[in-house]
């Protein structure tokens, strides 16, 4: 379908086959993206990772944060950040059992813990009456895929000023701003203080430490600024997240939606599991039926549903069209994922359509594709699952569930609303009743 949204055309693609044709014939082409006034506020001019321009520089930067990040290496190495902050969850909720908690603020406080201590080195605690940095993050987000007029007509700029979308943007990037600036000043405090000191252990080296050091040895091919380190900062908390907040919400929402489900994944979880006294991540790995309700989840509730907006590089010629240059191309992974000609029962809840089933979501299947596809496809599948599937498990083990004063026959009437940023969560928080299950 060819949009034309002001002065700019507008491409949506929502057929695997033409998401495979792109990919496997046409993906330098496809893999620039618009460069929008709310994305060029919020991450310095496009100098991150997820919004940049294509070509050298992305290149590098990108394969700085896989390597550094989100490497299956390094995902391990996390391991111990990811137990931790599990274990203060499992520890918080059964502090509240019996009692209805907000479920989904509970997940994105989880999340956000297990990447702040992954990308800047800490847990960031909000000063007593202020947001903290996970709220101003996720406003970010929401923000960033607002429609600004100057986009559209480029001409008409100006009324982004007098509709107050340009000085909301500068508020929320002076926040972040002013909270990334202070984590790179401790982190260079700490650097130069170590330095005659023992080295510091590898393994426990966050990102922010890891790339002041990089920039500081002269190994990068091209100039590492405050902006882009920011920029990328930006991306890698914000990206991991929201992403696995998003997912863990929609996936106690659908099983609490279908309590026949939620037995069978607590009955393998504690199967599996035993009488042992922590679920540890290698026995998350013979969870055969949680992984499908992560992929079902992820294939029901995208986290970004259009995924991040491309935009052509030249002209192409495509199944008989001609796609112009500079058009923005937004590929549906939502409606792909929900195809009644692809899915049996799209619209429903069923884990089991991915028993015996090779599918996977790492983008060689172009019918599921919740991280992207091809060169602009989102790096950090390993990292994010292995956070939504351990704290997944945890929540299955360790705690019954069910929703506050509904029984089982009214379950499916829960809110599954949703809000709209770049990620797509749920409207309303998930409130839930966790008991301790006998013994």
């Amino acid at each position: 379908m060819l949009l034309h949204l002001g002065q700019t055309p507008t491409l949506v693609v929502s057929s695997p086959d033409i998401a495979r044709e792109i990919v496997k014939s046409h993906d330098v082409v496809f893999s620039n993206r618009p460069q929008t006034t709310p994305a060029k506020i919020l991450l310095y001019g496009c100098k991150d990772v997820g919004f940049a321009p294509y070509g050298e520089e992305w290149r590098q930067k990108r394969k700085i944060c896989v390597f550094e990040l989100l490497s299956l290496k390094r995902v391990q190495c996390f391991q111990f950040i990811r137990k931790e902050e599990v274990e203060e969850m499992v520890n918080n909720i059964r502090g509240a059992c019996e009692s209805v908690i907000n479920l989904s603020q509970m997940l994105i406080t989880t999340s956000n813990n297990v990447m702040s201590r992954c990308v800047l080195g800490h847990k960031y605690e909000a000063p007593h009456g202020s947001s903290s940095f996970g709220d101003v993050a996720r406003k970010a987000m929401t923000q960033i895929v607002a429609s600004g007029v100057g986009d559209f007509f480029p001409s008409l700029g100006w009324i982004d000023y007098v509709t107050g979308l340009i000085p909301k943007l500068k508020a929320t990037s002076a926040e972040l701003d002013a909270f990334f600036e202070n984590v790179i000043q401790q982190h260079k405090m700490m650097m130069k203080n170590n330095y005659e000191g023992e080295p510091c252990d590898y393994d426990r080296k966050d990102l922010v430490d890891i790339l002041l050091q990089l920039r500081q040895d002269g190994m990068l091919d091209f100039e590492l600024t405050n902006d882009d380190l920011k920029a990328i900062l930006m991306d890698m908390f914000v990206g991991g997240s929201d992403t696995s907040s998003t997912t863990l919400e929609w996936a106690m929402a659908e099983l609490l939606r279908n309590p026949t489900t939620m037995k069978k994944a607590q009955e393998e979880v504690r199967r599996v599991v035993d009488k042992k006294s922590k679920v540890e991540e290698k026995d998350v790995g013979e969870m055969k039926y949680l992984e499908c309700v992560v992929k079902e989840t992820l294939r029901l509730h995208p986290p970004v549903p259009l995924l991040l907006p491309r935009k052509t590089s030249s002209g192409v010629k495509l199944r008989g069209y001609n796609i112009p240059p500079k058009t923005n191309v937004y590929i549906n992974a939502w409606a792909i994922q929900r195809d009644p000609e692809i899915w049996e029962r799209p619209q429903e809840f069923v884990p089991e359509r991915f028993e015996n089933n090779e599918v996977d979501f790492k983008g060689q299947y172009f019918e599921l594709i919740p991280f992207g596809i091809g060169r602009r496809g989102c790096p950090g599948i390993s990292f994010g699952i292995a956070v939504v599937e351990l704290v997944l498990a945890n929540l299955l083990y360790w705690f019954d569930w069910k929703l506050p004063g509904v029984n089982t026959t009214s379950a499916q009437d829960i809110d599954m609303t949703e809000t709209y940023g770049v990620t797509v969560t749920k409207k309303l928080p998930l409130h839930a009743q966790p008991t301790m299950p006998h013994s």
